[in-house]
């Protein structure tokens, strides 16, 4: 594949609105995580991260997460970074066609039948159609249109609504309009966490022919509603069979051998049906070509892959050298799909 570069243009609007929003304190404490982990001295670590921030396309939060100070500048150069990552969507997801990707209502309608379960869109109207089915699932998650990082998620028992006027209203004043079913996952995902639906991020590039997978990484939630980290949530990122790299961990120091409530061993998970999710992969990537890099959240259900959400934005999803013992990330990858 020829070389693409990306647009200087969109690398230095990039970098400057990342030098009007930053935060030196926030930039500090990072540097003193990573200095007291590794025996890094501050002011070494502080000068190397704005370098590899300003010259390198390494965000400050990519550099405490990847553990960039103990790697080589050749193990640096093979992992991808937010800045990278930012750049690629730029480039390859056509502005008219993200809107189907940033609307969760537009988004179900687009690919509805990969969804795999029922939905509805609440109105003024349709309060008795509400109750009717929220009854009779018994339980029910709404989202809020516009939404990132599980913000906006909701969970709902029919048994616990008191007044289906008032819960309607509700629903309507607070913008939660998207109403689904609850996801049924495969049991191998339940042992892990059964009160979470646990996700798998699958970022892939569709070159106009074939569906790349870049790099697949496996959530699991503590219970709540979302797996994502703001729910409590980790991750462990999967080899190309599926299977856990090593443990789990966070952006917010957190290293999980086990599951905290279940006490499953994460190095020990094997994502099932493999296969099945490579090619739902394929299929969904296919669906609005036009956004071709994206990161797809999907869950494996008892019958195969079911699809929650794909983000244009797709972010990075990387391996942790300090958890699993892998000084190299998954760029090369990336490079070799897209071409840059």
């Amino acid at each position: 594949m020829p070389h693409k570069g990306f647009s200087p243009v969109t690398r230095l609007r990039y970098l400057a609105g990342r030098a009007r929003r930053i935060d030196v304190g926030s930039v500090v404490e990072r540097a003193k995580e990573a200095s007291s982990q590794h025996g890094k001295a501050l002011p070494l670590v502080v000068a190397d991260m704005l370098y590899q921030a300003g010259v390198k396309n390494v965000g400050f939060q990519d550099y405490i997460d990847y553990d960039f100070a103990i790697l080589t500048p050749a193990e640096r150069s093979t992992y991808m970074t937010h800045p990278v990552s930012n750049q690629i969507s730029q480039k390859y997801d056509h502005p008219d066609y993200r809107g189907l990707f940033q609307d969760k209502v537009e988004f179900d309608r687009k690919f509805s039948e990969f969804l795999r379960r029922e939905w509805m869109v609440v109105d003024a109207g349709n309060a008795d159609e509400l109750r009717a089915f929220t009854e009779r699932l018994g339980t029910i998650v709404t989202k809020e249109p516009v939404g990132q990082a599980g913000t906006g998620v909701h969970r709902y028992h029919a048994a616990e609504v008191e007044d289906w006027s008032a819960f309607h209203r509700g629903l309507l004043e607070r913008g939660e309009i998207l109403v689904e079913e609850v996801i049924r996952q495969h049991d191998d995902l339940a042992a892990v966490c059964p009160g979470t639906v646990n996700t798998t991020r699958v970022t892939a590039f569709f070159d106009g022919q074939k569906t790349h997978i870049l790099a697949m990484a496996q959530k699991f939630g503590r219970g709540a509603v979302s797996d994502q980290m703001t729910f409590g949530g980790f991750y462990t990122m999967l080899d190309e069979n599926g299977h856990a790299l090593g443990a789990g961990y966070d952006s917010h120091g957190h290293v999980h051998e086990l599951h905290p409530d279940s006490g499953a061993r994460i190095a020990d998970f094997q994502l099932p049906m493999i296969d099945e999710v490579k090619a739902f992969v394929d299929e969904v990537a296919r669906v609005v070509p036009q956004v071709q890099y994206v990161g797809w959240d999907i869950v494996v259900g008892p019958d195969g892959p079911v699809l929650v959400e794909g983000n244009w934005g797709a972010g990075v999803y990387e391996n942790k050298p300090s958890v699993t013992g892998i000084r190299t990330g998954h760029k090369p990858r990336y490079q070799a799909a897209i071409g840059f």
